[in-house]
């Protein structure tokens, strides 16, 4: 693995943990071996300098260079989900190689310093002392390892709340904007003198206009704070908005929809599609386009929900990335598509095929 891959894989907090806890089980180490060395005679003892050099600073940078490997191993664990039982059995046999490698560094440095010469080495003896202590090893072990995935158990769940807490204000933050900019003053002057103008046409349809008005405008203030809805009622809101639209530009604007309805059910991000329609009438009226026709498509297309809001108006002359950057309510919806699915989805405004003419959005998020 280069160090570029590795490197998203360090948490360098963690690190500093592991090594916070195994120097606190030194410091009780040290305490207990003082207290021992007043109790026995100090020629049964070993020497201090030994001690600290051998038993404390190499045990502790082996032991935490080696949990960090660990704790480098289990994230990647984590993005790999392998099972609880595959995972316990990786750890165990990590366990035991711990006491085996501090070990073999131990006897390999008293054979280089001379401290046991290599003609007298014996492995059995080295054996001994590691099945004397395996039980320890496996403890701290699995205390360390604790630590790892309680460290990263609690990294997530803050993460978690972190990114539900974005997407409800994101949520909230795309109602008030369909009040303050989609749903501006002009937008309600205009509905309103409709309605008017009606009330002295045509009763019935003002009625009908102010009950779309109304419904609409409940969707948006009064509904639960989700972040997914189901595509029925998605299409239920935008239902009371494409009748207001129909009001407005009476005979000038046909919609036409095509929805799959064995996908009614289907989760899609809440205030979706509105915005959508907006801007494939406001971009896509002209002097020359005077008649706007758009087609609001969803299907499925395993493992995709694809959503198309499409029109046959005016070309657009910008890429979809100047788009994003000057519609505020594109950014909306790329940034609130980016946080439900990461990096899980599909999101572009591009211009039809050639000889067709128009502009189609295309949006692809995970069926389910």
């Amino acid at each position: 693995m280069r160090f570029s891959a590795l490197k998203k894989y360090i948490d360098l907090k963690l690190i500093l943990l592991l090594a916070g806890f195994y120097a606190l089980f030194d410091l009780v180490f040290i305490a207990r071996y003082a207290y021992l060395r007043s109790s026995f005679p100090k020629e049964v003892m070993e020497p201090w300098f030994d001690f600290l050099v051998f038993n404390i600073l190499i045990d502790f940078l082996v032991v935490v260079t080696y949990m960090s490997l660990i704790a480098i191993s289990t994230k990647r664990f984590l993005h790999k989900n392998y099972s609880w039982v595959r995972i316990i059995i990786i750890h165990t046999v990590f366990s035991i190689l711990i006491g085996l490698i501090i070990r073999l560094i131990f006897d390999l440095f008293s054979i280089i310093t001379g401290q046991i010469p290599l003609a007298e080495y014996q492995l059995a003896e080295s054996l001994h002392r590691f099945m004397y202590v395996i039980h320890l090893n496996f403890l701290i072990y699995f205390a360390m390892v604790f630590i790892i995935y309680t460290y990263y158990y609690v990294k997530q769940v803050k993460e978690a709340e972190k990114q539900r807490g974005m997407l409800e204000t994101q949520l909230v933050n795309t109602r008030m904007k369909m009040l303050s900019s989609q749903l501006q003053p002009h937008f309600l002057f205009n509905t309103l003198n409709s309605i008017a103008v009606l009330a002295d046409v045509d009763k019935e349809k003002a009625k009908d206009t102010i009950a779309d008005l109304s419904g609409f405008l409940r969707e948006i203030l009064y509904s639960k704070d989700e972040n997914e809805i189901t595509l029925e009622k998605e299409l239920r809101t935008l239902e009371y908005y494409l009748n207001i639209l129909n009001v407005r530009f009476s005979d000038h604007l046909t919609i036409v929809r095509d929805i799959d309805d064995s996908l009614l059910q289907k989760k899609v991000p809440a205030l979706l599609l509105q915005p959508l329609i907006e801007n494939s009438i406001k971009h896509g009226y002209s002097y020359d386009h005077t008649d706007l026709k758009i087609t609001i498509s969803v299907k499925a297309k395993e493992p995709w929900l694809v959503i198309k809001v499409a029109n046959n108006g005016k070309a657009i002359a910008s890429k979809h990335e100047e788009l994003l950057e000057n519609g505020v309510g594109l950014v909306n919806i790329n940034d609130r598509l980016k946080n439900l699915y990461h990096n899980d989805y599909f999101f572009e405004i591009s211009n039809t095929a050639e000889g067709e003419g128009g502009v189609e959005t295309v949006i692809r998020i995970p069926l389910h």
